[in-house]
């Protein structure tokens, strides 16, 4: 009896030694981090779309053969993609526009969100 009773307390120590080890505690903040949102309340054209154009697009869209014909080298030919609609169709890979940047990713949803805002303010030069 004192050989069962041992095996007993062992196995009752080893059950609690991995019920309390694997109880523990996490918050929500180290399990979700939060993702900071998009800011779009102070858009400019100087500090965020010239910036987005010149990483993403003017590698292709400028010079003195930019590609399709289509230069963003300057606020004046940014600001006419934007207006005809090019601009975003292609970069939100909209149907009948070809997909931006090509051989590419689409750009990422806050960045998107910045032009978006952008224009939707009338592309101020600012």
């Amino acid at each position: 009896e004192k050989i069962l009773s041992r095996k007993i307390k062992l196995l009752l120590s080893v059950f609690l030694v991995i019920v309390m080890t694997s109880c523990y505690y996490d918050n929500a903040e180290d399990l979700y981090p939060v993702i900071p949102d998009c800011d779009t309340t102070n858009v400019t054209f100087g500090n965020d779309i010239m910036p987005i154009i010149n990483t993403n697009c003017t590698g292709c869209h400028s010079g003195s053969a930019p590609s399709a014909n289509i230069r963003l080298s300057n606020y004046s030919e940014i600001v006419a993609s934007a207006n005809n609609g090019g601009l975003m169709g292609s970069i939100k890979h909209e149907s009948g526009w070809s997909p931006m940047p090509k051989n590419g990713n689409k750009l990422g949803d806050c960045t998107i969100k910045k032009l978006d805002t952008w224009i939707a303010e009338g592309t101020p030069n600012n």
